[in-house]
């Protein structure tokens, strides 16, 4: 299966089912990144593609003027309920409803991937105040966990090929729009029963996506191997990593 930029639409039908069973991030994480992009009281970050707010909801503590942007209504409703301290527009990375020079820092959760970087990069370059930063945060799932591996065995076949998603290395490092990146990575985890377990796996765009009856068979599986597990809650393990670069003034380029 290739890779579909518009299969992002299908978070629209898992809004609910997102909220509840999608990670937030590790609070190391939001410290580096709060550091890394100096967020404190006077700054303005802008989360795009914030989704139901998972890192958003993080920002607002920082003292910073949080905005975040997100494309789907049904996912603007879950933020605006679980984040109402930010401000949430409709709006994507290709077309930021901001002015020019009107951010101190840009934040992608989870998200990059569904950007067209041949648009969203400049866009973003648009929006930051010169010197600004650019981070991007994912929680991977870790496959070197048995669990991970047994869950990627049954998902595997709707999932796109990992050379066709979007590396955001590759694309910041040839882009001359950004510097060089700073990088940190940790551990996280959450804990789930199997139902838990097949609702969290159902919020996978590939899987949202899938005929109402190829869909129930998968989380079925999923569900039967949540059911295996010796103990419940069990531990669904995440790799986060975090990436920071800054915009690079006109003058320079």
């Amino acid at each position: 299966m290739r890779f579909d930029r518009s299969s992002s639409a299908a978070f629209a039908t898992v809004a609910e089912s997102y909220e509840r069973r999608r990670p937030t991030y590790p609070a190391d994480v939001v410290k580096w990144l709060a550091d890394r992009l100096a967020l404190g009281a006077g700054a303005t970050v802008v989360d795009v593609g914030a989704g139901t707010g998972k890192l958003t909801r993080d920002l607002v503590p920082t003292g910073a003027r949080v905005i975040a942007v997100e494309p789907l209504v049904e996912m603007r409703r879950q933020l605006e309920t679980a984040v109402p301290a930010a401000e949430v527009l409709a709006g994507s990375a290709e077309e930021l409803p901001l002015a020019d020079d009107s951010a101190d820092a840009v934040v992608a959760a989870s998200a990059f991937h569904w950007f067209d970087p041949e648009r969203a990069l400049p866009e973003i370059h648009r929006v930051l105040r010169p010197g600004g930063g650019l981070a991007t945060v994912g929680n991977g799932r870790d496959l070197d966990d048995p669990l991970q591996q047994e869950i990627q065995a049954i998902v595997s076949p709707y999932l796109p090929a990992a050379g066709e998603l979007l590396s955001w290395i590759d694309v910041v490092d040839a882009s001359p729009l950004f510097g060089s990146l700073e990088e940190f990575s940790t551990t996280h985890e959450q804990w789930f029963d199997a139902d838990g377990l097949a609702e969290r796996m159902g919020t996978v765009s590939y899987i949202a996506r899938l005929p109402d009856e190829e869909r129930a068979d998968v989380l079925a599986r999923v569900r039967r191997l949540g059911g295996e597990q010796p103990r419940s809650p069990f531990a669904f393990r995440y790799r986060t990593r975090a990436r920071v670069c800054q915009a690079v003034t006109a003058t320079t380029l």
